[in-house]
């Protein structure tokens, strides 16, 4: 705080005059007047205001708003809104003040850029909940995150000034969300920038040591580079094409990536030479022919590498990215990469969006940059979306890597590497997904975790009584699956739990009975379950019945307690089919001891959210094992084993006070994967009736299957999702009635 100086208020002056003569946009003395206002309200609301290194915090709007118009290329609206984004958190003006003095369109973008400052506050769920609420803004106009970006941007570049744990948290941040944003809406410069300063800040010794070695090559860069191009150029004039050719130098922060994630010297990554030729379309031959014609020529001089070759001119990256590229050896034996694009797609390249907005209507770019538009509003539309979740999700549609692929009637489908046939189904319509079973790749059947490659066309196998089930979160990467998978498990898990209602409802009525507080405290601990919604569910899921109820209701509570005492204290051993529960609550010390005694039950998390529990690796517990819980000590869930996993007997020898009884409710919804081994006499068919048995008459899910043969034997191991240790048991014993089936037998570890 403190009035400014002569010398400020000069600076001040000349830092706002160098932005008017940036503004190119303009369009006259009106909107001069406009961004002059919004400076002098800015000014006076951050008068007494000074940034951490000291200098009036005035300079902070100002520069944001010279990135915003010089550096990304926006108009006049963005420049006012720049020079107002911090009025409304830091001072005592209000939305309704801007709406009034510049109208409802810069307030809601004020607004906007308000929200978001808070996305990464200490309360996560403020946090995630902010951020939500900035995408609304965002999906409506995208000029909201690119001011941020270049506010985020502008503090990156100051941040000497702020003390070391700051520098470290703003640049995670910058590094997380920021400049994946900045990426996906194609600002090339400005993401560049941002991972490099953030890598500055995180790791700044690798950070130096990087810029020390780029230093030390520059020399020997600029004539690898001269040698490389002159030729090209002289082809080039030959050949009548206006054009510019200059070499790209590796970001700092693309080099760390290369060597941590290959494991690979700075030589070899900084080895890889990037060449950029920036042309200007002639006449009326098309943009693409003219790329494809210059690579044509530039083949003609070095040899190309063809499993290099990279059309983004024909299908352009999601964030509208358009350039053809190639690899060619070089002349002195060393790959150099080409970049080939016209000055329009250039400008889209280092400028993004604002570029895009300009050249809208000369290509197919839009439609995808306005696909991720629209795929945020979906996720937006959602209304019962939690916002961690949504923060998530948001974050998983920022990928850098994308691939195409074909619907059977040839139309393309932009989607994230790594994706899968199920990803596709989803992208397609979420019914499509819901129903899939399985799915056509190039004229193949494969599963619905096929993982595609660019190029493929795919084919949705669906049927009408298929539904989507919780292991699917495990095959899919977009967030538009992982959203539709989870509505649809809600939605079928309400259905089900009207219904369970309906059927008690009915059956308490046969018995002249009304639902109760006393019926509930009986019903709930008979049935292992911890609320009415749980039981509503089991219930409509066929996973608890009724028909017991009568008997259920009949039974005395209170002499059940009594016997469970008498169990944990006497060693009595239960009759056959005795059931032991606990149905009254207890306070005090007895509490305490009867908590330490009680079984720990895991329960059936259908909805997709997390369990309270883990399954061990090493023993791969399902429903029907014997199991024990290992509490983990600095984590609030239990790891749970097989009774006679080598791993629980040591653990019981080493941290007996840590383990805890356990006990599975009834599982019908989840599947677990398990393994099983077989061998037996390899004959024609065989492989087609196991199969048959598996699918078919046992309705059992196969995720893989890796069998061999060899001197008339077959052998191999099946992943498949099963319920229970019972349906591992049928399946066995089925199997085993197979003629030729010589061996089958449960695999103890997912790992061996």
């Amino acid at each position: 705080m403190g009035v400014l100086t002569a010398q400020e208020e000069i600076l001040i002056r000349e830092r706002f005059d160098d932005l008017l003569s940036h503004c190119t946009r303009m369009k006259g003395d009106e909107d001069r007047q406009l961004i002059i206002r919004a400076f002098e309200l800015a000014n006076e609301a951050h008068k007494e205001m000074k940034r951490k290194s000291g200098e009036p915090y005035i300079l902070h709007p100002i520069a944001v708003a010279r990135i915003v118009t010089y550096e990304i290329g926006l108009g006049t609206t963005s420049v006012v809104c720049a020079l107002l984004h911090d009025i409304v958190e830091d001072t005592d003006y209000t939305l309704e003040y801007i709406a009034t003095n510049f109208g409802e369109k810069i307030a809601s973008i004020v607004d906007g850029l308000t929200k978001i400052s808070g996305v990464f506050d200490k309360n996560l769920s403020l946090q995630a909940e902010n951020f939500r609420k900035m995408a609304l803004t965002l999906s409506d106009d995208v000029r909201v995150i690119l001011i941020k970006l270049a506010d985020r941007l502008h503090n990156m570049r100051t941040l000497d000034a702020l003390a070391p744990h700051k520098q470290i948290k703003i640049s995670g941040e910058t590094i997380f969300l920021y400049a994946p944003l900045a990426h996906r809406l194609g600002l090339y410069i400005i993401k560049t920038e941002l991972e490099d300063l953030s890598l500055k800040y995180r790791h700044p010794k690798i950070f130096n040591e990087i810029v020390a070695r780029l230093a030390d090559n520059e020399e020997n860069r600029k004539k690898q580079i001269e040698e490389f191009a002159k030729p090209i150029r002289d082809i080039l004039k030959k050949n009548n094409i206006s054009f510019e050719v200059s070499g790209r130098p590796k970001s700092i922060y693309s080099i760390y990536y290369k060597m941590q994630h290959k494991s690979v010297p700075f030589e070899e990554v900084y080895d890889l030479l990037a060449i950029r030729v920036v042309f200007d379309p002639s006449g009326n031959v098309p943009e693409k022919t003219q790329c494809w014609n210059i690579y044509s020529l530039i083949t003609d001089i070095y040899m190309p590498k063809p499993e290099r070759i990279r059309d983004w001119v024909s299908t352009p990256k999601a964030n509208g990215y358009e350039a053809l590229h190639a690899t060619v050896m070089g002349p002195r034996g060393k790959w150099v990469e080409v970049q080939v694009r016209t000055r329009r797609m250039d400008e889209i390249a280092e400028r993004g969006f604002a570029a895009h907005w300009k050249y809208k209507n000369t290509g197919t770019h839009e439609s995808e940059i306005d696909k991720w538009l629209k795929n945020i509003r979906e996720m937006l539309d959602n209304p019962s979306a939690d916002a961690l979740e949504f923060l998530d999700e948001f974050k998983l549609n920022l990928f850098y890597s994308e691939i195409h692929v074909f619907t059977p009637k040839g139309q393309i489908r932009t989607l994230p590497k790594n994706s899968t046939t199920l990803d596709f189904a989803y992208d397609i319509h979420s019914e499509i997904g819901n129903s899939a079973i399985a799915a056509k790749v190039n004229h193949k059947l494969v599963s619905l975790n096929y993982v595609l490659s660019s190029g493929d066309q795919v084919e949705v196998v669906a049927s009408d009584k298929k539904k989507s089930q919780r292991e699917w979160l495990d095959y899919v990467v977009t967030a538009k699956a992982k959203s539709a998978i989870k509505d649809s498990i809600k939605a079928e898990i309400k259905n089900r739990t009207e219904l369970g209602k309906h059927m008690l409802e009915e059956k308490l009525s046969e018995m002249n009975l009304i639902p109760s507080s006393r019926i509930f405290k009986k019903l709930l601990p008979a049935y292992e379950v911890s609320s009415k919604d749980e039981l509503y569910s089991k219930i409509g899921s066929n996973i608890v019945s009724l028909e017991d109820l009568k008997k259920v209701l009949k039974k005395n509570t209170k002499n059940k307690w009594i016997r469970y005492w008498e169990l944990q204290f006497t060693k009595v051993i239960p009759k056959k089919g005795e059931e032991i529960i606990v149905a009254e609550p207890i306070i005090g010390e007895d509490k305490v001891l009867i908590d330490a005694l009680s079984p720990f039950l895991l329960r059936e998390n259908a909805d997709g959210t997390e369990a309270n529990y883990k399954l061990a690796k090493c023993c791969n517990p399902i429903p029907g094992d014997d199991i024990v819980g290992h509490r983990n000590a600095n984590e609030d869930f239990v790891i749970i084993h097989k009774s006679r996993c080598p791993h629980a007997v040591k653990l019981v020898s080493a941290h007996a006070d840590l383990l805890i009884q356990a006990k599975w409710t009834t599982y019908k919804i989840l599947s677990f994967l398990t393994r099983v081994s077989i061998r037996g006499i390899d004959k024609f068919g065989i492989y087609n009736q196991i199969t048959t048995v598996i699918c078919k008459e046992l309705n059992v899910n196969i995720r893989a299957i890796n069998l061999s043969s060899h001197d008339g034997i077959f052998e191999g191991t099946m992943d498949l999702y099963v319920h229970s240790a019972k349906d591992i048991n049928n399946l066995i014993t089925n199997m085993l009635n197979i003629k030729g089936v010589e061996q089958v037998s449960r695999v103890e570890s997912m790992n061996e």
